[in-house]
């Protein structure tokens, strides 16, 4: 049986070398513009990546572009405070001309909802109207609430991020969360098809982005992988 695996993206943040990036991935998790990014720039992204035929889909996040929807918010936030953010970013996105064909929450947002029951709980009643897959790491919250509403739960790989031993990512405030060594990128990404995985992430906001990707396509290629849509597997 022929393995395959989607390649994706986190792009719309304004950084220079994303059209390189686009060049190399199927999907995209397009910024709707509350922790990077503005109007115009969305609407190019979004312009590029239909050109090229890339799935499209909403990276909703905390409003806080200062830094950059890394830091977490207070425990404490309702379901219903998540619920009415994300669903406000994903309709202006819309607005913009977005055709989406799925969700992956970004940075905190999507740390927490791995988690914190009442955060994943609100992404999902987000999104449960519309009926999109949800990107997100295997065994969370977010995973649980999606399989409670229905809704598909795509699990996420990360080729560049280093995990611990409970499945999670390392906090990038740890010196060692991030992977720059070629080796140890492409062992994980092998790793990482073995585990089952549906959908590896390059990050959009490193310089080296594009030389991961080419990276990863080699390691995939090199090992009969198929790299196609998600939405196609």
């Amino acid at each position: 049986m022929t393995i395959s695996i989607d390649l994706n993206a986190d792009l719309g943040e304004g950084f220079a070398w994303e059209n390189d990036l686009l060049d190399l991935v199927t999907s995209a998790s397009i910024s709707c513009g509350a922790h990077a990014g503005d109007d115009l720039g969305l609407k190019v992204t979004l312009s590029e990546a239909t050109r090229r035929g890339v799935v499209i889909g909403a990276h909703p996040s905390y409003p806080d572009p200062v830094h950059f929807g890394r830091r977490e918010w207070d425990l404490r936030t309702s379901a219903l405070e998540i619920a009415r953010m994300v669903e406000l970013q994903v309709v202006h996105f819309q607005r913009l001309g977005a055709v989406l064909h799925f969700v992956k929450p970004h940075g905190a947002l999507y740390n927490q909802a791995q988690r914190v029951e009442s955060i994943a709980e609100g992404l999902v009643a987000a999104i449960l109207p519309y009926g999109w897959p949800i990107l997100g790491l295997a065994g969370g919250w977010a995973e649980k609430r999606c399989t409670h509403a229905g809704l598909r739960f795509v699990q996420e790989g990360f080729a560049d991020r280093r995990y611990g031993p409970d499945g999670q990512l390392v906090p990038r405030s740890q010196e060692d969360a991030v992977l720059d060594d070629p080796r140890e990128i492409a062992d994980q990404v092998l790793a990482l098809v073995d585990r089952g995985i549906e959908t590896i992430c390059l990050h959009g906001d490193q310089p080296n982005s594009v030389e991961i990707g080419q990276l990863v396509r080699r390691t995939l290629e090199g090992a009969g992988v198929t790299i196609r849509p998600f939405l196609n597997q």
